[in-house]
């Protein structure tokens, strides 16, 4: 008589990544946590980014590093190569958030710690890729929300680093508040003049974002207000974004099928 051998359990591994990856109610639930931890913390990191340096929120902190401590060794787990997951922009980000979170333990909670903290805003990315996932409006609105997730981490980015640059020793940048108004008056070229640079780093820096930020800030301002483009394939040539009331497609002269609100 032979006996049935049991089914071996699923491994670690194989566990994160049906969590990850699969479509049970289970995982979907546990990457919308992960969406809403991620949401939670850039709001977080962005309040107290503009609070004075000496406000201290340690506990906080340290439970924010230790849960994106272990998203990223369950990610480092299931990725198929562990260097090359390691050396990814994301984890590279998510170490130095860490590192952020976890050095006043070692040292001063520095102002340029917070602002190190803002690099959190790059896994916006990935914010948008799960809403669009699960909510509608955001596929329908896709390109408007990219070009604004690249604009806003473009301003912080910038902010940041004219703060850590300037915060020391321009008197008229005494906060990340200070610099994000500096920065957002230079791209749009307002030029209020109440907040000037003495120094030449600080010039240099102004010519910067001049210069290359005014032209990429109009660039994405004009792709989040212009005509959206709609997602659909054509059968003839395979081209994919057409006019939302495109008839016929402009690349082929194809008839279009295009679906909207109204009806197909």
């Amino acid at each position: 008589m032979s006996s049935k051998k049991p089914e071996s359990e699923p491994t670690v591994q194989a566990k994160l990544r049906a969590l990850y990856f699969g479509d049970s109610r289970l995982s979907t639930r546990f990457r919308i946590g992960l969406l809403i931890f991620d949401i939670a913390t850039l709001i977080f990191f962005v309040v107290t980014t503009a609070l004075p340096t000496g406000t201290n929120h340690f506990g906080l902190d340290y439970i924010i590093a230790a849960v994106i401590a272990a998203d990223l060794a369950a990610r480092t787990i299931i990725a198929p190569r562990t260097w090359r997951s390691l050396m990814s922009p994301f984890a590279v980000v998510d170490l130095l958030v860490i590192f952020s979170l976890l050095a006043p333990l070692i040292f001063d909670n520095l102002a340029f710690l917070r602002v190190l903290r803002m690099l959190r805003l790059l896994r916006s990315y990935h914010v948008v890729k799960e809403l669009r996932g699960h909510v509608a409006w955001f596929r329908n609105n896709e390109d408007a929300l990219r070009s604004a997730t690249n604009l806003v981490v473009f301003v912080f980015f910038v902010s940041a680093v004219v703060f850590v640059l300037e915060g020391r020793s321009n008197p008229g940048i005494s906060s990340f508040l200070d610099a994000l108004y500096f920065t957002v008056t230079s791209l749009t070229t307002t030029g209020y003049g109440d907040i000037t640079m003495t120094d030449t780093t600080g010039r240099i820096l102004t010519v910067v974002i001049m210069v290359v930020g005014v032209a990429l800030f109009l660039r994405l301002a004009q792709t989040m207000f212009r005509p959206q483009k709609v997602r659909h394939t054509c059968e003839q040539c395979g081209l994919t974004r057409h006019d939302p009331d495109a008839v016929h497609c402009k690349h082929c002269g194809n008839t279009l099928k295009i679906k909207t609100e109204g009806g197909d």
